[in-house]
């Protein structure tokens, strides 16, 4: 069977939609350039990894592989429960994230729907909506890099179905403050469904004036008597240092929407270990709060020499203001020649491929050791060294 007969077969929103791109693997680049030393700095990783409590989660694991997960997730939803000031059936659990974003658009949307999100975006802030033949609106950044609350407020106005919502952005690392994040509620109507996604909190939680989305949120579902749902999403993928397991939760404004997610969601979603790796870190918080704190630090540290650059062999060289693990670098260059360079120097970065942004790199905040090799090696590739 060829290819333009598989198509014909195919929705026609799937046909159009981007692949997602996740990056390299480390593998790949070993063997594509022949390097062996890797730094990971494209898929903001907790270089520190997981609590200690994780591995001793897992150690007997493999006499239980025979059998099905929880298909609930009761445990790890009772813990979160717990200590977010949800209630149980409020939690959603899933494999990521990003697995809670599709059974959000599969549940909810329909051809013609509209959504609001961010550009650049989460790819699949984009993505998902558009495979369900929703309409997606991408708003713009300020020149500086930040988000436009005026442009935002006059686009919830007119009313869309589904907004996301990344807080701090992905790529970008901005972040909404809390007066802004208040102004932004006060601007959702009611009916619209407002998805926060906070895959980078335990990290924005650190930066000044960073709001406290969930309390935010549920004063304004008194005052409004519940006609605007919400749902917030977090992840084990980056402080907890569980990337490789895939654990991703939600907390929603009612019972009834994570029933809803429920009719969609498939059974198993999060498997064995990944429960009991989430349970294990979320029983060490002391231990990611100290990696957080660390990578906080690094980030700033990172951020002032790459400005120095700017000064020196980069002229014209941004950093976008982050509350995130990363930075959203504009080279002032086309970036695909300096990701290459990266590459055969065994630095996995992420280049921006999205019209418009061509010039911008992502790079992850990773150990001293990385962060330094980075800088040495994009003040190189300046100047012309390879």
């Amino acid at each position: 069977m060829n290819t333009s007969t598989i198509h014909s077969l195919a929705r026609p929103e799937v046909t159009p939609l981007p692949p997602y791109n996740a990056g390299l693997s480390s593998d790949a680049v070993r063997t594509r350039y022949g390097v062996t030393d890797i730094a990971r700095l494209a898929s903001n990783e907790n270089p520190y990894g997981p609590s200690p409590a994780v591995g001793r989660a897992l150690v007997d694991l493999a006499a239980r592989a025979g059998t099905y997960p929880d298909a609930n997730c009761t445990a790890l939803r009772a813990a979160i429960a717990e200590r977010t000031g949800a209630r149980p059936g409020e939690v959603v659990i899933g494999n990521g994230s990003e697995d809670i974003l599709q059974m959000l658009c599969q549940a909810l949307l329909s051809p013609g729907d509209r959504v609001l999100t961010q550009r650049p975006a989460f790819g699949l802030h984009e993505i998902y909506p558009r495979m369900m033949g929703a309409q997606v609106e991408l708003l713009a950044l300020t020149p500086e890099l930040g988000f436009d609350v005026d442009a935002w407020c006059a686009a919830l106005a007119r009313g869309p179905k589904v907004v996301m919502l990344a807080n701090p952005s992905n790529p970008v690392g901005c972040m909404f403050d809390a007066d802004d994040f208040a102004r932004l509620l006060a601007a959702v109507p009611g009916g619209t469904l407002l998805v926060v996604d906070e895959a980078y909190y335990e990290y924005a939680r650190l930066a000044p004036g960073y709001p406290d989305v969930l309390a935010m949120l549920r004063a304004r579902q008194v005052a409004d008597e519940g006609r605007s749902p919400w749902i917030v999403l977090r992840t084990f993928s980056k402080a907890w240092g569980l990337a490789g397991l895939r654990v991703g939760y939600g907390i929603a404004s009612d019972e009834a929407l994570v029933q809803l997610l429920d009719r969609v969601r498939t059974p198993f979603n999060v498997n064995l270990a990944a429960q009991a790796a989430a349970l294990a870190a979320w029983g060490d918080e002391a231990f990611m709060a100290q990696a957080v704190a660390r990578t906080v630090q690094q980030r700033e540290v990172l951020a002032a020499q790459l400005r120095a650059l700017a000064a020196s062999v980069l002229p014209g060289l941004r950093v976008a203001p982050s509350a995130a693990n990363f930075l959203f670098v504009d080279l002032a260059r086309p970036n695909g020649p300096v990701n290459e360079a990266l590459l055969a120097r065994g630095i996995i970065v992420k280049p921006w491929k999205e019209p418009g942004f061509e010039t911008f790199i992502r790079v992850s905040v990773g150990t001293d050791e990385d962060n330094a090799r980075f800088v040495q090696a994009l003040a190189e590739i300046a100047g012309g060294q390879g």
